[in-house]
């Protein structure tokens, strides 16, 4: 995002190109009017009747008249903008809510009851017109600080106080942001959106042209300006001890809710833990809650984009709360609560369903509340346990041996293959093929991490794709290895057929199975030991890396009892129990290919009621179960059949 910078003198020259961010002490909010903006503006209106109000009416009686005509005029806008809304079920009752706070207005009801029900209000209109209230990553604050240099500081002062030298002749005064009373009423997006929309009336002007990051950057950054420092210290304190955690868990709650909110609701020392934590967007980004908090975000805006009708971006976002964010705690999570971690899998997989089939937004609704409750429940778990040595050990060491252990069984077959063929000389292909995987794989890894943005769809897609092409080639060389099981004469076959055999395509073959076995996991195990690492902090390196030493010494022991058993049976039952191995591992990959595409949204999901064992590739929905059991008919009549030919020659 590029800084849009000017010179302060050259700004002072036009009024309308300072931004008076909160001078609408006696302002008058635009009409809604260009499509997509109605909402934002209708929000705009009622957050100003929410702050302005308390200065026009106090105990039933006129304080100024000037603004209580200006609060009549608010509120019937608001009513009227409400009406012009795009057509919602949410609608009527939104109308009649705003006739009601007309009447309050006209009545002189009390601040606090005129306050509450243009925030019910608010709130109402968010939810039913789906409209984005939170920056989508933490604002730089320093980039706001930069930005109000540029082009604030000549009518608010440098200090923030309404004194710039151009803002000297303006009338209104440009807002004071070190008034303490009145930014406490105004919550970050009322802030965002006076920067967004402007104030007409006001010297405020509209400044869309400033990118979205940019905005919520100089909104955060002028929120700040009032905290005192003894306040930003002890609502530092407060959170380094625990308090608000229940509270403010993503971007979302520090920027919809105002200070006066916040107290009213949870206490003064919640209020603190706001303005700090406002002062410190960064703590309440993508890193808390690490990949639970990735989850809950991409998860509430696929909510969103269902309820505004675009279905196939809600899809697309569901997928990504899972393949960008649960996924990625799973193994942290299984050490503290496995049958949590595989409830928030088949939740997610029923929602995903719901949308695909296009469910009434209720159903959808409920859904989601309930994988958001669960996904709490799991960032609460991983606080709680905050992953300590042990359990950052055994994550390490399940992670590597859980996905080394298939990629091992297939090369580890085809090594002894050839070993037992006689053809020492072919084992470059089966070393080339693994090798060629790893590097591949790291090459991946660093595009993704430094180059370019490779989403967890993008990955699915690739392990979806990897592990059908693998499945295919195992299936080939299964029927083929099983063939050679009923040869008589092996030392004569040999000599004869099976090295002129492997001497052609065969070895082409064996070597793109273990470049694809060994592909397929190395990424994916990589991410996975990165959220581990997230989980575990600086203190967990070391019992990561011993889990992962422990994993690759436990994968080589293996190596080498599956190769030096293999190398000392009979030819027959060597083939024999290899063309079964590659048999069951076709169907595995099946399973987890058609899985991956599932959940990257490639294919369709038919839910079933059936257990889910991911280790055997057993997934509950039909597609996959289907293709296995077709895998399995097709095995079993191959096997027959060259049972059936060994026997007739």
């Amino acid at each position: 995002m590029t800084f849009r910078r000017c010179l302060a003198f050259v700004l002072a020259v036009v009024a309308g190109a300072c931004v008076s961010v909160a001078s609408a002490q006696h302002a008058t909010p635009p009409e809604p009017s260009a499509p997509g903006e109605g909402p934002q503006k209708v929000l705009h209106i009622l957050d100003y009747v929410a702050v302005d109000y308390p200065g026009a009416v106090r105990d039933g009686k006129v304080v100024e008249q000037g603004e209580y005509d200006e609060q009549l005029e608010f509120v019937a806008r608001a009513r009227a903008g409400l009406a012009q809304l795009a057509p919602r079920p949410e609608q009527t009752a939104l109308v009649a809510d705003a006739d009601r706070l007309v009447g309050l207005v006209k009545d002189k009801r009390a601040p606090a009851d005129v306050a509450a029900l243009a925030t019910r209000i608010r709130w109402a209109v968010i939810k039913a017109y789906s409209v984005e209230v939170a920056p989508r990553q933490p604002p730089d604050l320093r980039q706001g600080a930069a930005l109000y240099a540029a082009q604030c500081a000549v009518c608010h002062g440098a200090e923030g106080t309404g004194d710039g030298p151009a803002g000297r002749t303006l009338d209104p005064k440009p807002a004071n942001f070190r008034d303490r009373e009145r930014m406490a009423q105004r919550s970050m997006y009322g802030l965002y959106s006076s920067i967004t929309l402007g104030v007409d009336g006001t010297a405020m002007a509209s400044f869309r042209a400033l990118g979205e990051d940019q905005r919520w950057s100089l909104a955060y950054y002028v929120a700040s300006l009032g905290q005192p420092a003894s306040d930003a210290e002890r609502g530092a304190a407060l959170w380094r001890a625990g308090r608000g955690k229940d509270v403010f868990r993503d971007l979302d709650s520090i920027s919809t809710r105002s200070a006066h909110e916040i107290e009213a609701q949870h206490g003064p020392e919640a209020a603190l833990v706001l303005g700090y934590l406002q002062a410190h967007p960064d703590l309440l980004g993508t890193p808390v809650g690490t990949a639970i908090g990735t989850s809950l975000t991409l998860l509430r805006r696929s909510v969103v984009a269902y309820r505004a009708g675009q279905s196939r971006d809600a899809q697309d976002l569901a997928a990504a709360s899972y393949l960008d964010g649960f996924e990625l705690a799973e193994a942290s999570l299984d050490t503290v609560d496995r049958g949590l971690r595989g409830e928030v899998e088949t939740e997610m997989t029923r929602y995903r369903s719901l949308l695909r089939a296009g469910a009434p937004l209720p159903e959808v609704d409920a859904q989601a509340e309930h994988i958001e409750a669960l996904l709490l429940r799991a960032q609460a778990a991983l606080e709680a346990s905050g992953l300590p040595p042990g359990a950052t050990f055994i994550s390490a060491f399940t992670i590597l041996l859980r996905e080394g252990l298939e990629a091992l069984l297939v090369v580890a077959a085809m090594y002894a293959l050839l070993v037992r063929a006689g053809r020492n000389d072919a084992l470059v292909y089966i070393h080339g093929g693994w090798i060629a995987a790893l590097l591949l794989g790291a090459i991946t890894w660093l595009g993704a991490s430094y180059v370019v943005s490779f989403s967890g769809a993008s990955r699915e897609v690739t392990e979806g794709v990897t592990a059908l092409v693998a499945t295919t080639v195992l299936v080939y060389v299964g029927l083929w290895m099983h063939g050679k099981s009923y040869a008589r004469q092996w030392q004569a076959y040999l000599d004869r057929r099976l090295r002129g055999a492997l001497a052609r395509k065969t070895l082409w073959a064996l070597a793109f199975v273990s470049f694809l076995a060994v592909y397929r996991e190395t990424f994916e195990t990589v991410l996975f030991c990165e959220a581990v690492a997230v989980q575990a902090g600086p203190a967990g390196r070391m019992p990561l890396l011993a889990g992962l030493g422990a994993a690759a010494a436990a994968l080589v022991g293996l190596t080498w009892l599956i190769v030096k058993g293999s190398v000392r049976l009979p030819f027959g039952l060597f083939f024999g129990a290899s063309s079964v191995l590659m048999a069951l591992l076709a169907v595995v990959f099946a399973g987890k290919g058609i899985a991956a595409l599932q959940e990257a949204g490639w294919l369709p999901v038919h839910v079933l009621r059936f257990p889910s064992l991911p280790v055997l590739g057993l997934y509950p929905n039909m597609q996959g179960l289907a293709l296995q059991a077709a895998l399995v008919v097709l095995i079993t009549a191959g096997f027959a059949y060259a049972r059936h030919a060994a026997r007739r020659s």
